[in-house]
């Protein structure tokens, strides 16, 4: 997407739209809303929905990085422990993987 071709308003209701699917759990939105628009929010001269768009990056830049941090999380003790959890850590693998230890 270009965002230069795009008005003002127009990018703050999109910047918005990114914000509020974020906590439908695709915290992917958040990601790609904090890339695209972090230099409308922080780096272009002072426009009118600049405030509104720098509050929705801000918040899109720390739920992106708080699911970022509960993923890795969840897959350290995952690969850890697994083999530890006996069936309820082969239900949960999708691919078992082949040897012994």
């Amino acid at each position: 997407m270009d965002l230069s071709k795009v008005k003002d308003d127009r990018k703050l209701e999109i910047c918005r739209w990114y914000y509020k699917g974020g906590w439908a759990c695709l915290p992917f939105l958040w990601t790609v809303n904090f890339v695209w628009f972090y230099r409308d929010a922080f780096k272009r001269p002072p426009f009118e929905e600049q405030k509104q768009i720098k509050r929705y990056v801000i918040y899109s830049g720390i739920g992106a990085l708080v699911w970022s941090i509960a993923l890795l999380t969840w897959v350290i003790i995952f690969q850890k422990y697994r083999t530890e959890w006996g069936d309820i850590g082969d239900e949960l693998t999708f691919l078992i993987p082949s040897g012994s230890l």
